[in-house]
């Protein structure tokens, strides 16, 4: 696979050491603005009933719904009030310490690109869109804002640990395509869900995935992929019990004894899994 070129080794000339570098909000142009309004008109249409209710809130609080690639630095100064977070452009994918120490101290890194036109439906790499719409509105709830920031030192801490992997997973499971028992009924928060149209669909609507209770262990052993529809969801009780999961628990035990486990495959389920939804795995008939 070729690498992309905004998949970077070393900051770009005008990036700052820490890699950050300025939006430029006045360089988008109409086009580029355009597509942000079509992804975004389609999803407000979608998201109703289907996201959670700390993503919809963020959604309003931020005024994210509004016209255009949001300007960083406003939608910052309303982060910064509500908890303390703040966005910053990078250039696009950046080091892993970089990034959790970013958002040890709550910085949450955004590519300032946007896809083209015809990518509405896949990118290989988050842009302004993915970062933005699907990331920012879940750190406007205090509860998730503060897992991001255990998740940030946590990461710190793995990499010295030599557990990247393994965490890495639980990043995936739930910052990117988690979900959430609600009152309502299963709900999407995953960035990688809300801001797709067909995942947003598929995450509770398709009976081809397994939804399974969400489990510490379970889910950094378990495999993932990155170029289809998720096979397994992990359904968190609520975004307490996340945060308190991820702050008791230490890690170096934990990652000692999953280096002696083998991997879990993608589409296995444990005798001892609770079971939300059984999937039949067809994505055949899911793609049709």
């Amino acid at each position: 696979m070729a690498k992309d070129t905004h998949v970077l080794e070393r900051p770009p000339e005008g990036a700052s050491p820490d890699w950050t570098i300025p939006q430029d909000w006045n360089h988008y142009t109409a086009e580029e603005h355009a597509t942000w309004d079509t992804l975004s008109a389609r999803q407000m249409k979608l998201l109703p009933g289907r996201a959670s209710n700390a993503y919809l809130k963020g959604l309003e609080a931020l005024r994210l719904s509004e016209s255009g690639i949001p300007n960083f630095e406003e939608l910052s100064e309303r982060l910064m009030k509500l908890t303390g977070w703040q966005v910053v452009a990078v250039p696009g994918l950046v080091p892993d310490e970089v990034f959790f120490d970013h958002m040890a101290n709550r910085r949450f890194v955004a590519g300032n690109f946007i896809r083209r036109p015809d990518q509405l439906d896949y990118l290989q790499e988050p842009d302004v869109f993915h970062d933005v719409f699907g990331h920012v509105p879940m750190l406007a709830d205090p509860v998730f804002a503060d897992y991001l920031v255990a998740y940030g030192k946590g990461g710190q801490r793995a990499m010295e640990l030599g557990a990247l992997k393994n965490l890495g997973r639980l990043y995936w499971y739930t910052v990117e395509f988690g979900l959430i028992a609600e009152p309502e009924g299963l709900r999407i928060y995953g960035s990688g869900i809300v801001s797709s149209f067909a995942e947003s669909k598929f995450a509770l609507d398709d009976p081809s995935p397994n939804r399974i209770g969400f489990d510490l262990k379970r889910v950094m052993r378990t495999e993932y992929r990155i170029d289809d529809f998720q096979q397994n969801y992990f359904v968190i009780p609520s975004f307490d019990e996340l945060l308190r999961v991820t702050v008791e628990t230490d890690f170096a035990p934990l990652y000692k004894e999953i280096v002696g486990q083998p991997d879990i495959p993608i589409a296995e389920i444990l005798p001892e899994d609770v079971v939300i939804t059984r999937g039949t795995q067809d994505y055949a008939n899911a793609k049709a």
